[in-house]
């Protein structure tokens, strides 16, 4: 039997969520764990019509104003197995962007309450998930987000010093890039470079602190990661907060050295190959950019990045989620 998998949806603008779930939707892996399909809902409605579905699995937002909604979605579909998947809320998002945090833990209880499974992008979200009490552990399942990284393992590998630092990213205050931008901006050498692809409300503010720095370069919106990642010899990825990070795995297959934040989910792309800046501070940041340029980090290896490893167990996790479910 093929299960009928529909995927809901309130923000199609691209994104991670959007990368993730155009994987789900077209990859022959994922063909082999059911039919799914996609409906875009419009964020905040209240009322949903009845879905024709084996299993049902929610990407939305999870808000206040969403919780109608979701219990409605429940209420229509009382027989109906539901899935969350949260792509976004992390221990790092709460403190740095909840004031009232105790509030914020009955949204999310009460939230996850309506799903019969939740869905963890990294195994530090899912963690944290069960040990904030969001969600009881019996109800979690952590499936790590993915996408096709075949066109990534082919880009060329990097031999020489690194020259060019990219920092691949929505211009957002969640990404960082200031201070990455303050860092490198202290980091010696007249032929280093820094690459910072995508476009955001943070855009005027980061173009002022590059200020008269000829070495970093706004590239803007790139509607091609692989050429993106083709171009740089390192990827900086400073995020204040970050529930996976899917350009982590994507510069890893491209044999890319990656430095990360160690917290949320970029902590998880660290055994992969990942270097962790001991410190989310600047100076820690110019001290990790320094040694990066000079060659005093070790090229570490991406165990399970050099084959279809990743692509595959996301398949094979899917599957077992939706038959379990489902019978």
């Amino acid at each position: 039997m093929t299960l009928r998998i529909v995927h809901l949806v309130d923000d199609t603008t691209a994104g991670g969520v959007m990368r993730v779930l155009d994987h789900i939707l077209h990859a022959p892996e994922m063909a082999q764990t059911g039919q799914h399909s996609m409906i875009p809902v419009q964020r905040g409605r209240v009322s949903l019509r009845k879905i024709q579905a084996d299993v049902i699995v929610s990407h939305l937002a999870v808000s206040w104003r969403a919780l109608p909604m979701l219990a409605a979605l429940r209420v229509r579909h009382p027989l109906s197995p539901l899935i969350h998947v949260e792509h976004s809320y992390t221990k790092a998002f709460v403190s740095a962007n909840v004031p009232h945090k105790r509030r914020f833990a009955i949204l999310l209880r009460t939230a996850f309450g309506l799903f019969d499974r939740i869905v963890a992008v990294s195994r530090a979200q899912g963690q944290w998930l069960t040990q904030s009490g969001a969600v009881q552990a019996s109800r979690l399942s952590i499936i790590p987000s993915c996408v096709d990284l075949t066109a990534f393992r082919a880009v060329s590998p990097i031999g020489g010093p690194i020259r060019v630092i990219g920092a691949i990213g929505r211009l957002d205050r969640q990404k960082g890039f200031d201070t990455l931008i303050t860092a490198f901006r202290r980091t010696a050498g007249t032929d280093i470079a820094l690459h910072i692809y995508g476009q955001g409300p943070e855009q005027a503010r980061l173009l002022n602190l590059a200020g008269d720095d000829t070495r970093i370069k706004f590239m803007g919106f790139t509607a091609d990661p692989v050429a993106a990642m083709a171009s740089v010899h390192a990827v900086a990825m400073p995020s204040n907060w970050e529930a996976y990070g899917l350009v982590a795995i994507e510069a890893l297959a491209a044999g890319r050295q990656l430095l990360v934040n160690n917290i949320d989910g970029l902590a998880d792309h660290v055994p992969h190959g990942a270097q962790a800046v001991s410190g989310v501070s600047v100076d820690a940041w110019q001290l990790a950019l320094t040694k990066l340029v000079q060659g005093q980090l070790p090229r570490k290896s991406a165990p399970n990045l050099g084959s279809d490893h990743f692509e595959r167990a996301f398949a094979a996790n899917w599957k077992k989620l939706a038959r379990d479910l489902a019978n």
